[in-house]
């Protein structure tokens, strides 16, 4: 992992040019052939013998990927009734693209000043994923800062306090306001009553094992053992280091985020994929990347959806330092959605991010190739409706509502996939049902 950033006009080795044409490319995809890296790109750039997105040709790649998204999955959208439990925003690794992390610093006893940020003991998480389960979500997605007092277990723990290695990020939690424990604590704590633990990206599994020689599968062993079920692929945002050198130089890198996901598929747990596009990157990194995604879905079987997120440039570190003028345009997210199912032939499920896209365009995104549309993202500070500030909440009501008005089928899911039930959009009030506490009562009064 380098430290450097650069500065200035960016200049890639990897660039957006193929000897290949877009009607092949486009011929492969309506076949339902194997896309090559070449036909990726021509399908994400609508061709690169000129310039700018051909609108033409971008509704012909949205109607290829639309009938794939029929004979794949058919007319249902899924979503799953969940709760956001993020446990810390303390973090240092210091990604230029993030604009939810606040330093770490700034959580020790000894910073007198308010930060805004938040920390949270197991006690408190296992508090706030009980509530929800009663609501009746069924799954907990936790995603949190690389807080440097976290250590996988008690054993990480007494090796880190040996250990007198600096570049181990590691303080005691004596140290700060606020005790997070252990990884295993929180996964144990948010382990409540049957429902499903999504968390552990590669990255934080990354600091879990820091400090020793542990494989990655002995990491997801143990964290499987507290309770965790499956492992979300983000802190992927693009397979292609010369493009991690420059948003996110202190991550792991390409291999090792590979590494840690084959790991997690090994002892046994499902795994989801993403992309963080729309900043420095190109076209031809946005297919390299799914072409790292399908190669490692061959080798796994794990991935159970895979999710293009759109970066939103505003109060970044790459917009403030003048790295990025802005995001991805609405063709170009309308492409990545489009591309993705395309060419990951062997992943069945595309979501779109109402969350990054609004609603508008989020259902726009349902007829360029995906099939799922997230979750109700409840959660401790939205339950309490106080706006936007405080996050966002969908609720059953709202997409039995929407989906049905685009003409497909609602249908709630789980983590898996395995388990389905169709809402009617007709009927008088509607709540998850899949949950272990889930009666069919709307999740919020």
């Amino acid at each position: 992992m380098s430290d450097a950033v650069p500065t200035g006009d960016l200049e890639f080795t990897h660039q957006p040019t193929t000897d290949q044409s877009f009607e092949n490319a486009l011929a492969k995809a309506r076949d339902g052939e194997r896309l090559t890296v070449a036909d990726g790109v021509e399908l994400i750039t609508t061709g690169t013998d000129r310039d700018g997105i051909d609108r033409r040709r971008k509704e012909q790649v949205l109607e290829a990927a639309d009938r794939r998204r029929a004979e794949v999955v058919g007319d249902e959208v899924t979503f799953v009734a969940n709760l956001n439990n993020n446990v810390t925003t303390a973090c240092n690794t210091g990604c230029l693209f993030c604009n939810f992390k606040d330093r770490s610093e700034q959580f020790r006893s000894s910073y007198q000043e308010d930060h805004g940020g938040f920390t949270k003991t197991p006690a408190e998480s296992r508090e706030i994923v009980a509530d929800a389960v009663e609501r009746g979500i069924y799954e907990v997605c936790s995603v949190s800062g690389l807080h440097p007092a976290l250590a996988l277990d008690e054993e990480h723990r007494e090796l880190l306090e040996a250990s007198d290695r600096e570049e181990l990020n590691y303080r005691p939690p004596a140290d700060y306001d606020v005790d997070p424990g252990t990884y295993c604590e929180q996964i144990r704590a948010m382990d409540v009553g049957g429902v499903h633990v999504h968390s552990m990206t590669p990255e934080e599994a990354y600091h879990a094992r820091r400090g020793t020689d542990w494989a990655y599968e002995e990491v997801f062993r143990r964290l499987s053992r507290a309770g965790l079920d499956s492992v979300p692929g983000t802190a992927a945002e693009i397979l292609v280091d010369e493009v991690r050198e420059v948003i996110c130089p202190a991550k792991i890198d390409s291999a090792e985020w590979l590494e840690a996901m084959e790991a997690a598929a090994a002892v046994g747990l499902d795994t989801t994929a993403t992309i963080m596009y729309g900043h420095v990157e190109n076209a031809k990194h946005r297919v390299l990347h799914l072409q790292r995604v399908r190669e490692l879905q061959d080798r796994t079987g794990a991935i159970t959806e895979f999710v293009p997120l759109s970066f939103v440039h505003e109060e970044t570190p790459l917009y403030e330092r003048g790295l990025v003028d802005g995001g991805a345009s609405r063709d170009e997210d309308e492409l990545m959605i489009a591309v993705s199912r395309l060419f990951l032939d062997n992943v069945d499920h595309i979501q779109s991010s109402w969350v990054k896209y609004g609603d508008s365009q989020g259902l726009k995104m349902l007829t360029c190739g995906a099939d799922d549309f997230m979750g109700t993202i409840l959660s401790e500070e939205i339950t309490k409706r106080a706006g936007g500030d405080y996050g966002e909440f969908r609720s059953i009501r709202e997409y039995a509502d929407m989906i049905s008005a685009i003409g497909r089928t609602p249908v709630e899911r789980s983590t898996d996939y395995e388990h389905r039930r169709v809402v009617d959009p007709d009927a008088d009030a509607v709540g998850p049902e899949l949950g272990p506490k889930a009666d069919g009562t709307p999740l919020l009064e």
